[in-house]
């Protein structure tokens, strides 16, 4: 258990470090993705980067499990 959080504290981290050049890809400004802009309010909400993200995570996670 130790060694999934510590692991999944370094992905965070990458992710969060990574996070400029990925907004730059396209990667949070994609189609599905929900934006409301009202006045001095703004709601997003990435849901077609998300379900992307958890794709890719899925698929990290099921080869890393295989070995």
């Amino acid at each position: 258990m130790a060694r999934l959080l510590i692991t999944l504290g370094i992905v965070l981290v990458v992710l969060g470090l990574a996070w400029p050049w990925l907004q730059k890809s396209g990667l949070g400004r994609l189609p599905g993705d929900l934006v409301v802009e009202r006045g001095n309010f703004r709601f997003y909400f990435p849901l077609t980067t998300s379900i992307i993200v958890s794709l890719l995570l899925s698929l990290l996670f099921w080869l890393w499990r295989g070995k």
